[in-house]
């Protein structure tokens, strides 16, 4: 993703695939992806753009921990 993208709602897809072997259900992320542009924003076509999960973690937790100062 090139530089920062602006505020609003993002809609993020995660693709997971059964653990087999277990001896109950599971689960394990394979990718995470984002979708570009916002919700709502106005854009001729859009995109999906791979996202580390834990990086898009600390950015909701950043902008979470904004909103709770503000």
């Amino acid at each position: 993703m090139d530089g920062l993208q602006p505020a609003g709602e993002y809609e993020i897809s995660v693709d997971e695939e059964p653990i087999d072997g277990l001896s109950f259900l599971a689960w394990r992320r394979v990718a995470t992806f984002i979708h570009l542009p916002a919700i709502g924003a106005r854009s001729m076509g859009g995109q999906m753009l791979p996202v580390d999960p834990e990086e898009l973690q600390a950015a909701i937790d950043r902008d979470a921990s904004a909103i709770d100062k503000g």
